[in-house]
């Protein structure tokens, strides 16, 4: 699709045209032109919109689908759709569906489920077979076949030996490794954070030992084996310094945080409502304000919505025994902007894919137009009709929101909400 955008402001640091209002003409998938008051020979489509910002398109680093095995709970197809709306232009699939994407047929099935889309799908795949942590899964066949990085979402490796392995096998082609960190014996049967809450409302805590024991091993691991390790949405003030160390020493490890632990505290627990309940749990105040300082000087890298949409039969249900989870894409650039100024926002959305050796074009004459159409001033409040995903778990609902994705142009596909 042909387009000239008309008066959007840019902001994008790596572009010449950095916090300028200009018309952008894009041909065929490339940027063709930057400027004012460009001229429209060619009969392209035009659009414009009051208060219209675009950046470089965001990614998320971790979203969860369902297909296939859990196309009740989200498919590929509308599932792209609500990231598209949300303003990414790409993301990062997790392998948690049925079956476990843990080999390259698996692989080839969601590339194949998502060609043609505006929103770009990468697949992660699984580090072990069936996300079971007992075996290695196919890692060099799935790169092949397009895995972009290996991790059991949401699961701990119990077992050391095989992360190290893991860590010293995808050397041999500059593979990254995501490892969610969270020691399963420390945690045991908890289901929300070891604190106050948790022990005011009687529910069983998960002390920050558990995630902050597992990172401090995976850390040690890298430091032995050399390779690439990413650590996803982590949630305490200790982590954050452990990770902040480990960059010190010259390790080749990056980390992430969800948006709701930038937002949210344990406080929403009040209510037993289980759609706060999440993995890693939802933290005090002090350790949401480190997380944000991290964000601030740069330890955490990127910002992931950790999209995980469930079906209702597995959160409308005794807090103890429901499933942690919420959904996040059309809600995260929305809640970020009540916590963080705009351009670390959109720094923080799109930094993910430098992380995964993505292409990131800049907004410049003759790139590939990758880009996310938003506007920042307006306040709203977060409500089921901005819901388009099939599942409705968001722990959003009712929050308020500041400014709003418009829609995204990529891959000659121009989504738009207005």
């Amino acid at each position: 699709m042909n387009l000239i955008i008309r008066k959007a402001k840019i902001i994008d640091p790596q572009s010449p045209f950095h916090n300028q209002t200009v018309d952008v003409k894009i041909t065929k998938g490339y940027i063709e032109e930057i400027g004012t008051s460009i001229q429209n020979k060619e009969d392209h489509q035009e659009w414009q919109q009051d208060n219209l910002h675009l950046s470089q398109g965001w990614f998320d680093s971790s979203v969860s689908l369902g297909e296939p095995g859990y196309e009740d709970r989200e498919t590929i197809s509308n599932g792209l759709a609500v990231a598209a709306h949300s303003g990414f232009t790409g993301i990062a699939l997790q392998p948690n569906s049925f079956p476990v994407i843990d080999n390259q047929s698996q692989v080839h099935f969601v590339k194949q489920k998502a060609a043609h889309t505006a929103t770009s799908i990468y697949p992660i795949g699984a580090l072990t077979k069936n996300s079971e942590g007992k075996d290695l899964a196919e890692l060099f066949d799935m790169k092949n076949a397009g895995a972009i990085a290996f991790g059991d979402y949401a699961k701990n490796v119990s077992n050391a030996n095989l992360l190290k392995i893991g860590l010293q096998y995808t050397q041999d082609f500059n593979g990254l490794i995501i490892a969610f960190s969270q020691d399963e014996n420390i945690k045991g049967q908890g289901v929300a954070h070891e604190g106050i809450v948790s022990t005011r409302l009687g529910l069983k805590g998960i002390p920050n030992l558990a995630e902050e024991l597992s990172i401090a091993r995976n850390l040690l691991l890298l430091e032995y084996t050399g390779g690439k390790l990413h650590i996803p949405t982590i949630s305490s003030a200790k982590s954050v310094a452990l990770i902040k160390e480990a960059k010190a020493k010259g390790l080749q490890v990056t980390c992430s945080v969800a948006v709701h632990h930038l937002v949210l505290t344990d406080q929403k627990l009040d209510t037993f409502d289980t759609r706060y309940k999440v993995s890693p749990p939802l933290q005090e105040e002090s350790n949401r304000q480190a997380l944000l300082a991290g964000i601030l000087d740069h330890t955490i890298d990127c910002i992931t919505s950790d999209h995980n949409p469930m079906d209702i039969e597995h959160k409308k249900m005794e807090f103890d025994l429901a499933k942690n989870g919420t959904i996040g894409l059309e809600s995260a650039f929305g809640a970020l902007l009540t916590v963080l100024p705009l351009d670390l926002v959109i720094q923080k959305l799109t930094a993910a894919k430098a992380i995964l050796n993505l292409d990131s074009p800049n907004i410049a004459q003759g790139n590939k137009a990758d880009i996310t159409f938003f506007t920042p001033a307006v306040e709203w409040t977060f409500t089921k009709e901005a819901i388009h995903s099939k599942s409705k778990n968001s722990a959003f609902l009712n929050q308020p929101m500041k400014g709003k994705a418009i829609g995204i142009y990529n891959n000659q596909i121009f989504v738009c909400n207005g």
